[in-house]
């Protein structure tokens, strides 16, 4: 492969930089992305329309099931060491006088951490001192390092929307020390819904946004710490915590209400168990968290998901919607969660009974 050109357009350089990552070609990526920067492409628009839309097609093929989940991590990691090299390429602009001290970070759970990675490098070429302390910060950590460093904001990333309470958390926490907190990823919801009912002063739909909005200048709208059932009056109900607290019992009846009703359940092997429990677990997530945020829409989102990697690994949605079923057994004391329960299950064709190992495939 040889190196890229000024004379590449950004859909050019991102089809070669995917065939050069898909490939496992770690250093024919690197000399793309070098090329391009000496060549005089913009690095912000490297990173944000060239490498993250690259990295946008590895989870989508993944979904489509026409690359596995080893070539996924693969191909990740080395767009992840593309961005580490871009970042120290030279030559390079000089940079503006900072702008002050910006903390970014994925919030506790949270592994997807290219989204925050790309942000912290947009913000730090536009002249901000970043600490990026990575993927899963546990929100005590998080705490510290920001009376530590006191900065000016604190930027929080989560993709999956099941980190939603921890977010809550941490963004609370991080407002009752006087400092602004920026949420995006999309955990939030594509329209930022999710950060409006969690009280964050201000979402991002991508970096380049969230660069704009910080450079406007942010104020925290909460001061002093509030209780979390204050901003959401529904967990008085405690649907939430009791579906939470009870997660691993919940997937334990439904595999034995599995075992009763799916015929191929019994002959299941120990991995082919595991990985149903696993679906489970999953299902009990997002319902929990839905629950939470009180939106069925998020539910219904991921069953709707799962349903569509289903048939893309040509696998039945009948384990689905009975899984569902058998949780809605479980929970038949839980009114809100029976209706969402009911709400997925109706978005869901008929379809023959369940004959592969899992739920999800």
């Amino acid at each position: 492969m040889t190196d890229a050109t000024n004379h590449d357009t950004a859909p050019e350089l991102s089809e070669r930089l995917w065939a050069a990552v898909i490939g496992r070609d770690e250093p024919a990526a690197m000399r793309l992305v070098a090329a391009a920067a000496d060549a005089g492409a913009d690095r912000e628009s490297l990173l944000l329309d060239v490498v993250a839309g690259v990295q946008h097609r590895i989870g989508v093929e993944w979904a489509a099931d026409r690359i596995s989940v080893a070539e996924e991590h693969a191909a990740t990691a080395i767009t992840d060491r593309v961005i580490a090299a871009l970042a120290h390429h030279r030559p390079a602009p000089p940079l503006p006088r900072s702008r002050g001290r910006i903390t970014v970070a994925c919030v506790d759970g949270e592994w997807h951490s290219l989204p925050a990675r790309l942000l912290a490098e947009v913000l730090t070429r536009r002249g901000w001192r970043v600490d990026f302390l990575g993927a899963h910060t546990p929100t005590p950590h998080l705490i510290a390092h920001v009376h530590q460093t006191n900065p000016a904001a604190v930027l929080l990333s989560a993709s999956l929307p099941t980190h939603l309470p921890t977010a809550h958390q941490a963004v609370t926490a991080v407002q009752s020390l006087g400092i602004p907190v920026m949420v995006g990823g999309a955990a939030f919801g594509v329209d930022g819904r999710y950060a409006r009912l969690l009280r964050a002063d201000a979402w991002a739909p991508d970096a380049r946004r969230a660069a704009d909005l910080l450079a406007r200048g942010l104020t925290s709208h909460r001061a002093v710490q509030r209780h979390q059932i204050d901003d959401l009056p529904h967990l008085g109900d405690q649907e939430y915590t009791l579906v939470k607290t009870r997660r691993t019992t919940l997937v334990r009846q439904c595999l034995a209400g599995l075992d009763e009703r799916l015929p191929a359940m019994p002959s299941y092997s120990a991995a082919q168990r595991e990985r149903t429990a696993e679906d489970l677990a999953h299902i009990v997530d997002f319902l929990a968290t839905a629950l939470y945020v009180d939106d069925v829409a998020l539910f219904t989102s991921f069953v709707t998901w799962t349903a569509d990697i289903l048939a893309a690994r040509h696998v039945p949605v009948a384990g689905l919607r009975m899984g569902l079923d058998v949780l809605a057994g479980q929970l038949h004391d839980f009114p809100r969660a029976r209706t969402f329960l009911d709400i997925a299950a109706d978005t869901l064709p008929m379809a023959p009974a369940h004959s592969g190992p899992g739920l999800t495939a």
